[in-house]
């Protein structure tokens, strides 16, 4: 007996029909919004991640070397793909490009609750805009899918910032500062005391009484304060971005979920202007749900032309942890339309009458394991089948079958050239008794 890999997880048919629903939410409101979807490999050269994090970062990789001698990984995330792909047909393809897909990542780190070292995201991106209305469109789309998915505004919110108000405010302070040290404390604040806070703000290099008037700041989530404090251009013009984007966002009907949260940071390493975390409005997800934003220069790094591009991750691992909290997660059940159950030499016409009602589009199921009566009314019980249709030698020597609806127990003999006939959903209703 072989165990799982630590990491790793497996979902059993009622699970992955729960999963599958929420997946195919999130992409079918991309597609609404004109995004296209594309497939990506599952491993790729080391190098896009060594060459820019250094090789510390291949001990939170699958990394290895393929039999061509080749420093491989499995990927740990998409953006670098995706920037890859831009960069290679980036003369061919029409701006914007709007781009989503669903698959699994992998990192090799610690396991914990809403991650694992096997993850799936659903990736929503746009290259080729820098106007606000493209951030706005990416915080649409996930209000709408979130909001597909059953939640509301009193279940997730939108803590919205802007990369360039922390990195400005702090270097206002000067040179002795160490602005990224400062901006990761404030990314820390949800997760220390005040007093540690204030030390970390101390370390990079501000004074105490600093530390607590930026904190302080930081925290009001005033604009124009923040505007008027720092007095710079680069202030000025992210708090001016920021607006923008909140402005379309009123307009595309996402504003009411975003709330300025200037502690929100992310990752130092691409992003570069607007940035956004979802999290669970009743705090119960100790995490953020998911989270994105602006990264203009990514593609440029890979030796692309500048291409402004602005994305959006939602991952399937805490999204149920949000839905389920909410009381909106799918029930993890699978569901039959019809069973067919076949009773003696009788295989023709019950494959003909599961052929037909498949051709309507249903689920359907019939006995591919020489099961009894007895057995097979059992099965139709266990895989949730709506209405079982049993087709027995001694209804078909009177030309006719029997409609059983399982929830009621109720059943009515139908002739059998009428089963399924013109009908698109046929229940014991649509005959007479």
């Amino acid at each position: 007996m072989y165990d799982r890999i630590k990491g790793f997880r497996d979902f059993y048919p009622g699970e992955m029909a729960a999963r599958r629903q929420a997946i195919d939410t999130l992409e079918e409101t991309a597609r609404r919004y004109g995004f296209r979807e594309i497939g990506t490999p599952a491993l790729e050269r080391a190098e896009m991640w060594t060459d820019k994090s250094g090789d510390d970062i291949v001990d939170e990789l699958y990394a290895f070397e393929d039999q061509g001698g080749r420093h491989v990984t499995l990927t740990p995330e998409l953006t670098p793909t995706v920037a890859r792909m831009v960069v290679a047909k980036q003369q061919e393809l029409s701006k914007p490009i709007k781009w989503f897909s669903t698959r699994p990542f992998w990192r090799y780190e610690q396991v914990q609750q809403g991650r694992q070292r096997e993850f799936y995201q659903t990736n929503v991106d746009i290259f080729g805009s820098s106007e606000p209305e493209a951030d706005a469109e990416i915080l649409a789309w996930a209000a709408d899918a979130l909001t597909g998915l059953g939640l509301t505004g009193e279940h997730f919110e939108f803590r919205i910032s802007h990369r360039d108000i922390l990195g400005g405010i702090f270097e206002t302070y000067g040179d002795d500062v160490d602005v990224e040290a400062a901006i990761r404390a404030v990314d820390k604040s949800d997760k220390i005391d005040r007093a540690e806070y204030h030390g970390l703000l101390a370390d990079a290099g501000l004074s105490r009484g600093e530390a607590e008037d930026v904190a302080d700041l930081i925290a009001g989530g005033d604009l124009e304060a923040v505007d008027a404090f720092a007095d710079t251009e680069r202030v000025t013009a992210a708090v001016e971005n920021l607006q923008d984007v909140l402005a379309a966002a009123e307009d595309f009907g996402a504003r009411e979920y975003c709330t300025i949260s200037l502690e929100t940071a992310r990752g130092l390493d691409y992003y570069t202007g607007v940035v956004f975390e979802c999290f669970d409005s009743a705090g119960d997800v100790s995490r953020s749900i998911f989270g994105g934003g602006r990264y203009d220069d990514l593609i440029e790094s890979f030796g692309g032309q500048p291409t402004p591009a602005v994305g959006v991750a939602p991952g399937h691992a805490t999204l149920p942890l949000l839905m389920q909290r909410a009381g909106v997660w799918p029930a993890e059940e699978v569901t039959t339309d019809y069973y067919v159950l076949s009773v003696g030499d009788t295989r023709s016409v019950a494959s003909r009458i599961a052929r037909d009602l498949r051709n309507r589009g249903h689920v359907v199921e019939s006995d591919v394991a020489g099961r009894s009566f007895g057995a097979q009314l059992g099965y139709a019980d266990s895989i949730n089948a709506e209405t079982t249709v049993i087709v027995g030698e001694r209804d078909l020597e009177n030309d006719e079958i029997t409609v059983k609806e399982m929830a009621s127990g109720d059943e009515v003999q139908v002739p059998v050239t009428a089963f399924p006939g013109d009908l698109e959903r046929p229940t014991i209703d649509d005959f007479d008794a």
